[in-house]
C-alpha cells in the first residue's frame, strides 16, 4: 500500500459480468454469485461468516443510484470433503438486487483497511460510469467474462490519486479529501468561523500557489487551481463540521438539516469553482466574455463570447460568436447546454468529467456538441475519442482567432 496511490484505497478487485442465474427472480433465488473460486485471492480459503459489505449500483441517472449497508458469507459449500471444495459467496436480498440486469459489471473490491466494509458494485452496462470504472482499475472491457477475474492493485495498476480518479473515488463512495491543517490557521485568519463566496474562496486558493501561471499552460493551472480549492475547502469544512459536532444537536431533524446542508454545499461548489478558475484564465489571455448574461427564453449560459451586447446585436455575425458550458461533471446533463444561445449552432461544453462513453461523445458530436477538456484528463478517453477532444489551450486560441476578427 503506498500513500496517494490506489492502492491505499483498494487492496485487490474481483471482475465480472452479472448473469441472469445471479440476479434475476424468474430463473433464481439462490442469492450466490457463481465462479467464485478465484476470489480466494481475495477473500482466502476460510469461512467468513457475516462480513461487512457495502451494495452500490451505479448509473449515470443519479436518481438510479442506490447505496446499502449488509453483508455477506463466504465459504466452501464442501469444505468437509476431503477433495473438492466449492466455494459461494452468499448476499442477502436487497435493492441493488433488484435493481441489476444480465451483463452489468460486478465488481468486489477488498480495502486494505480490515474494518472497511467490503465493496459490492453493480455497475450498468455500456454506461459512462462503466468506463470509468474500468479506466481506474486499469480493466479492459474485452477481459470481462461471466466468471470472476481477480487482481491486485500494484505496480501499474496502482495509479496516482489525481483529479479524475479523486473524481470516480467519490462517485464509488470512497472521501479521498485530505485536509491539510497547515492552511487552517491562514484560512481562519482570511475568513472567520463561516464559509466565505466561492468567489473569495476560488481567489484565495490561487493566491496560495503563486507560481501556477495561466498564461503559460491554462490546461495545467486549470486543474491545479481546482485540487487546491478542494483541499483547502476540506480543510476549512473539517474544521468547521467538527466544531459543530461537538456542539451536539437537539434533535435528529437538526442533525439532519445540517448534514444536508453539508452536503449540498459540496455539490455546488465544485461547478462554481470551476467557472471562477475559467473566468480568471480568460481574464489572464485577455479575451472578451459575458458570463452568466440572459438569450432567449431566460436562458443563461455560462459564457458568452465575445460577449452579450454582441450576441444582441442581429448585425453582429453569428459565426464570430462562440459559447462555453461549464460542468464538473456532466453525465447526462450535457443536454441542458443544447437549448442555450440559439444564434450559436456549435456549442462548447468545459468538463473535468473522466472517460465519458463514445456512445456519449458520438452523440455530442451528433448535435454538434465540443467538449472541452483538461490536457491531463484526456488520456482517461479512448484514443478515438482523443483526435477530437479540446484541451483548453484548443478553446482559447478558437476563442482569440474570432476575437481578432472581431
Amino acid at each position: 500500500m503506498r500513500q496517494g496511490f490506489l492502492s491505499s484505497y483498494f487492496s485487490g478487485i474481483a471482475v465480472k459480468r452479472l448473469s441472469a442465474v445471479e440476479i434475476n427472480p424468474d430463473t433464481s433465488n439462490q442469492h450466490e454469485f457463481n465462479g467464485v473460486t478465484r476470489l480466494q485471492r481475495i477473500l482466502g480459503p476460510h469461512r467468513q461468516q457475516n462480513i461487512p459489505a457495502r451494495f452500490i449500483y451505479l448509473d449515470d441517472d443519479d436518481s438510479n443510484i442506490i447505496s446499502e449497508d449488509t453483508s455477506v458469507t463466504w465459504y466452501d459449500a464442501r469444505e468437509n470433503h476431503p477433495k473438492r471444495s466449492e466455494y459461494r459467496l452468499y448476499y442477502r436480498s436487497s435493492d441493488v438486487y433488484e435493481k441489476s440486469n444480465e451483463n452489468d459489471l460486478l465488481i468486489i473490491g477488498k480495502r486494505p483497511d480490515p474494518n472497511a466494509p467490503l465493496l459490492i458494485i453493480v455497475v450498468h452496462a455500456g454506461s459512462t460510469i462503466e468506463n470509468k470504472i474500468l479506466w481506474l482499475f486499469g480493466i479492459s472491457a474485452d477481459e470481462i467474462e461471466n466468471s470472476f477475474s481477480t487482481y491486485r492493485i500494484e505496480d501499474e495498476s496502482d495509479k496516482q490519486i489525481t483529479y479524475p480518479v479523486r473524481l470516480i473515488l467519490d462517485e464509488i463512495g470512497i472521501d479521498t479529501a485530505e485536509p491539510d491543517d497547515s492552511y487552517l490557521d491562514q484560512i481562519l485568519r482570511r475568513f472567520g468561523g463561516k464559509f466565505p463566496s466561492t468567489r473569495d474562496f476560488s481567489e484565495f486558493a490561487r493566491s496560495t500557489l503563486p507560481n501556477v501561471a495561466a498564461v503559460d499552460d491554462p490546461d495545467t493551472a486549470l486543474v491545479m487551481w481546482m485540487e487546491q480549492e478542494e483541499k483547502l475547502f476540506h480543510t476549512l469544512e473539517h474544521h468547521l463540521v467538527e466544531t459543530r459536532i461537538q456542539q451536539g444537536f437537539d434533535s435528529v431533524d437538526t442533525f439532519i438539516q445540517f448534514s444536508l446542508s453539508v452536503h449540498n454545499r459540496r455539490k455546488s461548489r465544485a461547478g462554481l469553482a470551476l467557472e471562477n478558475h475559467i473566468e480568471q484564465i480568460f481574464q489572464e489571455h485577455l479575451i472578451r466574455y459575458s458570463r452568466g448574461a440572459k438569450t432567449e427564453n431566460k436562458a443563461k449560459p455560462d459564457f458568452l463570447f465575445p460577449g452579450i451586447e454582441f450576441y444582441r446585436d442581429p448585425n453582429f455575425p453569428d459565426t464570430s460568436l462562440t459559447m462555453l458550458g461549464v460542468k464538473s461533471t456532466c453525465k447526462d446533463r450535457w443536454r441542458q447546454v443544447l437549448s442555450e444561445a440559439a444564434r450559436i449552432q456549435e456549442k462548447h461544453l468545459l468538463t473535468l468529467e473522466p472517460s465519458i462513453s463514445k456512445n456519449q461523445t458520438d452523440e455530442m458530436q451528433a448535435h454538434k456538441l465540443q467538449l472541452v477538456i483538461p490536457s491531463v484528463i484526456h488520456d482517461t478517453y479512448e484514443t478515438s475519442q482523443r483526435a477530437w477532444l479540446y484541451t483548453v489551450a484548443d478553446f482559447l486560441a478558437v476563442v482569440k482567432e474570432r476575437q481578432a476578427i472581431t
